[in-house]
């Protein structure tokens, strides 16, 4: 039996997301296929090292399919494959259920590790429990935390390009409108060094200050929910178990008490920084570097040291 990975649905392209999806579809030990609904990214996708051959599907605009399309055409593939896995996203974690009970087979969410062929871990109660869950079915679907697996390589694969028969789109929804908030700087789901903001920065110009300082470090700006809510941060900058999950080499908080919910989304990073006046601060107990202070004095001597870095010949 094979391995079909849904593609994320990055127009034009194969997106970080999908790379590290494919690096736990990998691990299953067996041949991997790649779909995808974007016949502009079937190039990209088959540099991509892994990957044995890409399904070009064609059945709307990529950006624009309603979840009963996806399942749809999981369906009337199925029959090939042992696992579907796909990103835990919206869209995935709408459609792989609904391909999962059309098929009468499994479906696992928010895998964290992948012990065997048939055993998959995964995060409960904003990750104060951890499941192993054993799938007796003879096909599972299952969606991933990107942050929890390795990316492969985009280049270095020569998979074959195999375009499938149209199929008709669930036309019963449609997409009316999409909204998303605008982001600079780098992605928080791919950046190697993430700079984080909570309620202790106090307003949004302080925000943007941590959010300069994110910028002239390369490093990406992330909030806990408790700034999101207070509006200082965008929903796109939120953290934690409602927000984004990220893993990226340095994670350094500002200012974040460190509830479950924001811990649930961050402490898979390999070095966690934190600063905080709060010595009893939950978020030190998972911190690599922890210090106790005014947050705005540790920023200033940031900016400082960068200033004069910047400075020099």
């Amino acid at each position: 039996m094979r391995t079909l990975v849904l593609a994320d649905t990055d127009v034009g392209s194969i997106s970080d997301v999908t790379l590290r999806v494919i690096g736990a579809a990998l691990q299953l030990g067996q041949p991997v296929d790649l779909l995808v609904f974007d016949a502009s990214s079937a190039a990209a996708a088959a540099r991509v090292n892994g990957i044995e051959r890409v399904l070009v599907a064609s059945a709307g605009a990529a950006n624009a399919l309603a979840p009963e399309t996806i399942a749809a055409q999981l369906l009337v593939l199925v029959g090939e494959y042992s696992m579907v896995v796909a990103t835990h996203r919206a869209s995935s974690r709408a459609a792989l259920p609904r391909a999962a009970a059309l098929s009468e087979a499994a479906f696992i969410a928010d895998v964290i590790a992948i012990r065997e062929r048939t055993q998959f871990v995964r995060c409960l109660y904003a990750d104060s429990v951890i499941a192993t869950v054993t799938s007796a079915t003879a096909r599972t679907y299952a969606s991933v935390r990107p942050s929890s697996f390795a990316p492969v390589a985009a280049e270095g694969g020569a998979a074959n390009i195999v375009a499938l028969a149209p199929i008709l789109p669930f036309t019963a929804t449609r997409l009316v409108e999409r909204r998303a908030a605008e982001q600079s700087g780098q992605d928080l789901g791919s950046a190697r060094v993430v700079v984080a903001g909570g309620r202790g920065l106090a307003s949004q110009e302080n925000m943007e200050r941590l959010g300069r300082l994110a910028g002239s470090l390369g490093a990406a700006l992330g909030a806990s929910r408790a700034a999101v809510d207070a509006g200082y941060a965008p929903n796109a900058a939120q953290i934690g178990q409602t927000g984004r999950s990220v893993a990226p080499d340095v994670y350094v908080a500002f200012g974040i008490s460190g509830a479950i919910q924001h811990l649930a989304g961050m402490k898979e990073s390999k070095f966690i920084v934190a600063v905080n006046k709060d010595p009893d601060a939950p978020i030190f107990s998972v911190a690599d570097v922890g210090l106790v202070g005014d947050l705005f004095a540790v920023v200033g001597a940031i900016e400082a040291h960068v200033q004069a870095a910047e400075q020099r010949p």
